[in-house]
This record gives structure tokens, sequence and C-alpha cells, in this order.
């Protein structure tokens, strides 16, 4: 690990030869990706704003470059944005499940930084995926601040910064007031919840239910992204029971119910599973619709 007299970190980051990067870090949800071998993440670090660049070299090679307080905590960072902790021990899979594992192998990467995860999960209540991501963009560059390093860029405000805002601050970021409300609660909380990592995951997720407007779905997106939750499970989304009963029993329509009896087999990899159902594709858009309740009720899963 080097440090230039730019003050940028860099380092050079050992991958398996047939590690997919791009699939690995997609269920990190970052918020830039530029090109087949290049990656970019701008976020708050324990040790303050940090920009990362991953660019990888040859097959079994990535070059790590960070900038910014937190640059070198990003370096060290990246294994496990890369899924260096994944464990894949009692992952089995079978029929469609093996077929699409086959032909895209990943890892699970993991950020540790729950407060982008809960930021991006809070503002995917209920909306399309486009708007929830045009609103933590929104959020970042008006609330926010300059990320560090040669690519442009806004990192999101802190807990405490967003903790002084009004509700009615974030209508004109297309998030209404109930949206705005919970993020408010999960920020003027989020000292006494900041070390859930140090927590098992069910742990976890039964605290971050414990602030209103925290269920089942969001706290599922968060230890996902976050933690790297191989088990999670969003209840409560719009498309996703029906991907999974497409790719598991070729059903087109689902409930959660269902939903879960089809990943029972898989418990403790069921979001690995649900991954894999959402990159073969959604289910028809035909069959009779159903109503979804809870926190999640996404539309753009």
């Amino acid at each position: 690990m080097t440090e230039s007299a730019t003050g940028d970190v860099e380092a050079v980051v050992e991958i398996p030869s047939t590690l997919n990067v791009k699939d690995t870090v997609r269920g990190a949800k970052l918020p830039v990706m530029v090109g087949p071998t290049e990656l970019w993440w701008v976020t708050r670090t324990p040790d303050g704003p940090g920009t990362l660049n991953m660019e990888r070299l040859s097959q079994d090679q990535v070059r790590a470059r960070a900038w910014g307080p937190g640059a070198q905590w990003m370096v060290n960072q990246t294994p496990r944005l890369l899924g260096a902790d994944d464990d894949l021990t009692g992952f089995d899979p079978q029929g469609p499940v093996r077929e699409i594992w086959r032909r895209k192998p990943f890892k699970l990467a993991r950020t540790d930084i729950l407060w982008d995860a809960l930021v991006g999960g809070v503002f995917g209540q209920k909306v399309q995926v486009a708007n929830a991501v045009k609103a933590r963009r929104l959020l970042a560059r008006n609330y926010g601040e300059a990320a560090p390093g040669p690519r442009r860029g806004w990192v999101l405000p802190s807990p405490d910064r967003v903790a002084e805002m009004g509700y009615y601050e974030f209508h004109r970021f297309g998030v209404e007031r109930k949206r705005a409300e919970t993020l408010l609660r999960v920020a003027r909380e989020f000292p006494r919840i900041s070390h859930l990592g140090d927590r098992t995951l069910d742990q976890a997720k039964l605290r971050m239910q414990r602030i209103r407007g925290i269920g089942p779905w969001t706290a599922a997106m968060a230890t996902a992204v976050a933690y790297g939750d191989a088990d999670a499970v969003p209840v409560g989304d719009f498309h996703i029971p029906n991907t999974v009963a497409w790719m598991l029993a070729k059903e087109p329509r689902a409930d959660d119910d269902r939903m879960l009896e089809l990943l029972e087999p898989y418990r403790g990899h069921r979001w690995r599973v649900i991954r894999l159902a959402k990159s073969s594709g959604r289910a028809p858009a035909y069959g009779p619709r159903l109503s979804l309740t809870g926190d999640g009720l996404n539309m753009g899963s």
C-alpha cells in the first residue's frame, strides 16, 4: 500500500480470477459504475469523506485508489467490497438456480456504511428505483459536500446534518412527508444504531425495526447492502415474489408466503438466490395482480 504526494492511497488487491466484479458490487448499490473494468464509490467513512476508484488490472488483480480523509479506510474496505467475507458454505444450487449460478457466479459485497444503506432503503419505500436514486443524488448535492479526488461527486450529508432538517425540505426531491419523517427518525436515532455491524444480522434487523417507519423490507435491504447479508429477504416487495416464483417454479405470480416457501431450501442464502432470480429476468407481465402491504412495496426492484 502506498500514499502519493497528492494525498491518495493506493493498493493492489488479489481476487479470484473467476470473480465477476460488476455483479459482485452491484448488490452493494454503489452510486457510480464506469465501464466494464472501472468503478467509483463516494461515501462518508468513519474517518471522513472519501472517494474510491477500483480498476481491474488483470483476471486476478484490482487496483484500489482512494482520496480524502477516508482514503485509507476505503482501500482497506476494498476486499470486502469484492466479497472477501462472503461465505458460500451450505449453498447447494439445484435446478434453475444451478444453471444461473454456473453462468453468473458472484460474491456478496459489504460496504459497512449503514447510513448510506438506510438512506437508500427509506427513499426506496413504495417508489420506483429511479425515483429513489434521484432523491438520494439531490439530497447529497443540496445538503452534502463535494467528494474528494479527481472525479466530481457528492457525499451524503451526515446523520447529524439530516437530523436538523424539516420534512418539508425533502419535498423538492420528490420525497413525501412519510418517508421524510422516517429518515429524520433514522438520523436522530443513528448514534444508537451506528454499530449494528457488531451484532448478529437478526439482531441488527430487529433493532432497526424499532424505529417507526422501518419494517422488514427496509431492514433486509440495509443488512444486504451494508453487511453482505446472504439470507436477507425483503418481504413486501412488489416484484421480488413474482421473480422468485418464476425462476423456481415457473409461476408468474406469487405472494410473500409462496416466495418464502420456495426459498426455504436455500435458507442461509436466500438473498443470494433472490439476486440470481433478479438477474434471470422478471416474471411475464400477465396473471392476477396481488395486493401487498408493508414498508416495502417497492415498485422497481
